[in-house]
């Protein structure tokens, strides 16, 4: 593998740009309930992301739609309803997240790893 020297970090590491996309904070929650629990109104996805303010599921759906990973469909009817579910493209994660949910197994790991860097770092 060459390594390219413009100094662009998508060359320095071709993942960033997806990472970037993918992972972002509130995105990986919102993708994994349309993906796990199917098409959502906006007040479903709020109480599954508890933590999450209205104004960021806001922001974060339309990022979503506009990257092409999520669908809005508005329904003319009284009252107006919209609803929001994972594209294909979307979807096309899933062995993404399949992949880091087998991974969370090391969590203890890492909790053991951070106490003991902890306990040294007290010492040093």
């Amino acid at each position: 593998m060459t390594q390219d020297t413009d100094g662009a970090p998508e060359n320095a590491c071709p993942i960033a740009p997806v990472v970037d996309i993918v992972f972002s904070r509130w995105t990986t929650p919102i993708l994994w309930a349309l993906n796990e629990f199917g098409r959502q109104r906006f007040g479903e996805l709020e109480r599954r992301i508890t933590t999450i303010t209205p104004k960021v599921l806001t922001q974060r759906l339309r990022q979503l739609e506009r990257d092409g990973l999520v669908v809005r469909t508005y329904h003319a009817e009284v009252p107006p309803r919209v609803e929001y579910e994972i594209s294909d493209l979307g979807r096309s994660l899933s062995p993404v997240f399949a992949s880091l949910a087998e991974w969370s197994v090391n969590l203890g790991e890492v909790e053991q790893a951070r106490q003991a860097y902890d306990g040294r770092a007290r010492r040093a």
